[in-house]
């Protein structure tokens, strides 16, 4: 009988890896081809992984709550009715093709690893010579290399010590060198335990959610602006509008589909906004798809309004509802995650009046929308009126951005939101 590897499939782009949240499976079940076989989360999204073939469960390679990279084998399939002197050269060499497994030179076909191996090796200089792996022959699997991480015990080579530490550098320096270093994690820290102290085990969207923020925070350097805008016309707008527009319409307006529709608005005035910083180059995204946050009770997702330039304020709150509503019952797909370019977050939702929020990475700009509060403001006129205000905060790449563009960007968004009314706007 021939026997089949699934790999970690690719589940968006820029998604490098998967956790393994739960198998559908057990080993010796009899599975059909598209049969779901695993619940798996990345950053993204979750999705199941079809079975690409129709067989018996041969052995879980993958383990659940544990992350692995687009590629690794996660489980192996033994095919009905096909004899291993059957398969052909093509089919071979194409199951060779899919994962290829890489030597470094010093070791001389001695030992061979997995990309996922080699990638965390390199990220963070551990000399795999000296790992003692617990896989299958004493090979070295990903779970050593985190766990090895995370103790903060990584072996080295004298050679390779001596040379990353220059005679004529002081230790404060060689040690400032080194807690500056992206990608290295520190050691768990010791927390002792007292009775009646509650552990919590970290899931596997909650360490995804972790390693995007912490990827975000070294890799762009965050400068943080805000604004505040007059929604009084806004508000009397959509709440003469909102208990028409519901029975209609069969779902909230919401004042959030409002500030969605003007940043789209901004976006195309101020296209620079819109872009993503790709290492020698920046990508100035043509289309405007809008990123939201959408939390539960223990996991934020960011689902994508795409083309929100071309909708209307109905429509962008009409995706706004089905959204949410695919959140909240676990019935968001992959291709609803994908291709945001600039994401806007409700924070006013629960009450906050300011915020700094992470960039959602690779993207350059993110916009807290905070809650909308009766105030005392001066007029023009010099009297003074009770007003809803709105603060708008907006975190950005200082490599993609300065402040001038993004300066001018939030003065337009504000100009549009203090221009809404009933006579001016259409939510249709």
């Amino acid at each position: 009988m021939a026997v089949e590897q699934i790999k970690m499939p690719q589940l968006g782009e820029s998604v490098t890896e998967g956790t393994i949240s739960k198998w559908l499976v057990s080993v010796g079940d009899k599975v059909n081809k598209y049969d779901p076989l695993a619940e798996v989360m990345t950053d993204k999204v979750n999705a199941e992984v079809p079975s690409s073939f129709t067989g018996t469960i041969k052995e879980l390679i993958a383990a659940e709550g544990e992350t692995y990279a687009v590629g690794d084998i996660i489980c192996t399939i033994e095919m009905e009715g096909t004899n291993e002197g059957e398969v052909t050269n093509i089919e071979k060499i194409e199951r060779i093709a899919q994962v290829p497994e890489v030597s470094t030179p010093q070791q001389e076909n001695k030992a061979r690893y997995s990309p996922a191996v080699l990638k965390l090796s390199q990220e963070h200089s551990i000399d795999l010579s000296l790992v003692n792996g617990t896989g299958a022959g004493g090979r070295i699997t990903r779970k050593d290399l985190l766990k090895m991480i995370e103790s903060g015990n990584i072996p080295q080579t004298a050679d390779k010590v001596e040379a990353s530490v220059q005679p004529t550098m002081k230790q404060e320096t060689v040690q400032e060198s080194v807690s500056l270093k992206p990608h290295v994690s520190a050691p768990a820290p010791l927390i002792p335990v007292s009775t009646g102290d509650i552990e919590i085990p970290v899931t596997g969207i909650r360490k995804a959610i972790a390693a995007n923020m912490l990827r975000s925070k070294h890799e762009a350097p965050h400068a943080w602006t805000m604004i505040e805008v007059d929604a009084t016309n806004l508000v009397e707008y959509r709440n003469t509008m909102k208990d028409e527009f519901k029975k209609k319409e069969g779902f909230n307006l919401t004042f959030f589909a409002f500030f969605v529709k003007a940043v789209a608005q901004a976006l195309k005035e101020y296209p620079q906004l819109n872009s993503m910083w790709a290492g020698e180059k920046i990508i100035q995204k043509k289309d405007i798809n809008i990123s939201i946050a959408v939390a539960t009770d223990d996991a934020l997702y960011v689902p994508v309004i795409k083309y929100a330039d071309e909708k209307t304020i109905k429509g962008i709150a009409r995706e706004i509802a089905e959204l949410a509503v695919k959140v909240r019952t676990g019935k968001l797909k992959s291709e609803d995650m994908q291709g945001g370019t600039f994401t806007v977050n409700n924070t006013g939702s629960f009450g906050s009046v300011q915020s700094m929020g992470i960039i959602n990475y690779p993207q350059a700009a993110i916009l807290q929308v905070e809650s909308i509060v009766k105030r005392p403001v001066v007029m023009n006129n010099g009297m003074i009126a009770v007003r809803d205000m709105v603060n708008l905060c907006m975190s950005l790449d200082h490599r993609v951005l300065d402040g001038l563009v993004c300066g001018r960007f939030l003065q337009r968004v504000k100009e549009i939101l203090e221009n809404t009314s009933k006579s001016t706007t259409s939510i249709y």
